[in-house]
């Protein structure tokens, strides 16, 4: 047996419009945590489709062991120990966590499935990785955290060796990112082989032994991690030096923009108080954050200023004006932009082209349509110039149906929509979820620059350097009540975690714009 369990060798994949795979080899050792860094539509995502099975390569040779292997199909790839836990999750969701993790693979005696013999293994499996679910949650039910443990049993309910991890951290929090880094180490330690593709230079650092890194389809090299750093890494990625730190002057608040007032916000599905009595203010020229763990409020108040959501009581104001009742497209039309939490449900259709995407929120205006008939012309010509000032990458341009890009382009498309369009407030939810660093550098200059220009920005995130880097401002939140205002000029990392945590509130004063009224 050779030293490598996987080798892809010289793979070429083109889908219309580009070569998404141009004579890339990556040799995967036994044991190894193996990192494959890119920027979004690098074509890190396709490589690894390939290895499992969903696409076929137009030339190249996939070997394990040392032996040709030929894998039509995801069912080739389980045969050969070969799992994969999806950027996207493949989970149904009116399914039970074990109904989902049994899948295709029942055990069953004369047609009858065995439900208690596969629950067993299921939770022996969770207890000795520490991926504890209830098998008999609804998937819809349960969190996106714990939809990710739901993947990762799926691939050792197979008994799979050779793990590929597509962006596993992109919807986690930090503490969940924490423990997912610690079972790959206990896999890899276990002699199981991981692909772990991921845009976050921390994450390989801390945990990858070699490195894979491409950029525009090719392979520019493979590096052993603790012989590198961060910054030749990114440099490899980009093709450029990245600033890690966000470049922004003082901020000079103006005029309140939005006033949020004793917002409560009752669950419709368990009747519980989600959002608990939150007042605060967001004034023109600023930046505010929300930060908090996921799962505390956060996006039930973005619900509620959006229009996603009706709240209970509470009045919410905008540049003066009442929108508590108010539709979504008034809100929007009164100068609300939205960048959603979930790109697929919120922010795309995502069998439209790119350029349908684009218009979403504008096409009924006299710059795109003429008595109720589109300007097609028009809305090619504003597309275009969005793909070329925010680098979107696409196939084939305007024309791209947007399932078929990759997220961090997908994400960028809802940003440039927004960000282009007139507003007065943006609303910014997990901005740069799933996008590499030289586009999070992009996304947070834009972030400033809409600041800058005299617009209020309230963004929600869970990426705590992100808080402490882009925000004038920061909000916690704990279990629906906004507990602490702080100043990421003069707070720590150390003193934001005992607030979102709970440990620490301040009750001296009603938290609004930051002053007592």
């Amino acid at each position: 047996m050779g030293e490598y369990i996987i080798e892809m060798l010289n793979i070429t994949k083109t889908f219309p419009g580009i070569v998404a795979n141009d004579n890339i080899t990556l040799k995967l050792k036994k044991g190894e945590i193996h990192a494959l860094l890119g920027e979004n539509g690098a074509g890190k995502s396709t490589l690894m489709s390939i290895l499992f099975g969903l696409y076929q390569p137009d030339s190249g040779e996939i070997r394990k062991n040392g032996k040709p292997v030929k894998i039509n199909n995801p069912n080739d790839a389980n045969d050969l120990g070969i799992g994969m836990v999806h950027q996207h999750f493949k989970l149904v969701d009116i399914f039970t966590v074990l109904e989902n993790i049994i899948l295709g693979v029942e055990p069953n005696k004369m047609g009858i499935i065995q439900k208690d013999e596969a629950r067993k293994k299921v939770l022996e499996l969770s207890e000795k990785y520490g991926l504890k679910v209830d098998p008999d949650a609804y998937v819809e039910d349960i969190t996106v955290g714990m939809q990710q443990r739901v993947e990762i049993l799926k691939m050792l309910y197979r008994d799979n060796e050779i793990l590929i991890f597509d962006e596993p951290t992109a919807v986690l929090t930090p503490q969940e990112i924490r423990e997912l880094l610690q079972i790959m180490r206990g896999f890899a330690r276990e002699g199981k082989s991981i692909l772990f593709i991921t845009h976050k230079l921390n994450e390989i650092m801390e945990v990858a032994d070699r490195c894979t890194v491409l950029r525009k389809g090719k392979c520019i090299g493979t590096v052993n991690v603790k012989d590198t750093t961060k910054e030749e890494l990114s440099r490899m990625m980009v093709g450029r030096d990245i600033s890690f730190k966000v470049d922004k002057k003082e901020s000079k608040p103006g005029e309140v923009v939005l006033s949020v007032r004793n917002l409560n916000v009752v669950s419709k599905s368990h009747g519980k108080n989600l959002v608990k009595d939150v007042s605060f203010n967001v004034r023109a020229g600023e930046i505010v954050c929300i930060a908090g763990i996921d799962g505390n409020g956060q996006r039930e108040i973005v619900n509620a200023i959006t229009g996603l959501e009706r709240p209970t009581s509470g009045t919410i104001t905008l540049c003066g004006h009442d929108i508590t009742k108010a539709s979504i497209r008034e809100r929007s039309i009164r100068g609300i932009s939205h960048i959603p939490e979930d790109r697929h449900k919120h922010g795309l259709v995502l069998d439209y082209k790119l350029e349908e995407n684009l218009v979403l929120q504008r096409y009924w205006q006299p710059e795109f349509q003429n008595k109720g008939f589109i300007k097609f012309d028009a809305v090619r010509k504003y597309a275009e110039r969005l793909i070329d000032k925010f680098d979107i990458r696409s196939g084939q341009g305007p024309i791209t149906i947007t399932r078929s890009m990759s997220g961090g382009n997908q994400q960028k498309a809802i940003i440039a929509r927004e960000i282009d369009k007139e507003h007065e407030l943006l609303i910014a939810v997990q901005p740069t979820r799933g996008l590499d660093v030289g586009a999070i550098e992009y996304v947070h200059k834009q972030l400033v620059a809409t600041r800058d220009a005299g617009k209020a920005v309230l963004l929600v995130s869970l990426e705590l350097d992100e808080v402490m880097d882009v925000s004038d401002r920061i909000l916690v939140i704990y279990e629906g009540e906004i507990v602490g205002e702080l100043d990421p000029k003069t707070t720590t990392l150390e003193e934001l975690g005992l607030y979102m945590s709970g440990a620490k509130r301040d009750n001296a004063k009603e938290i609004n714009d930051g002053r007592e009224e």
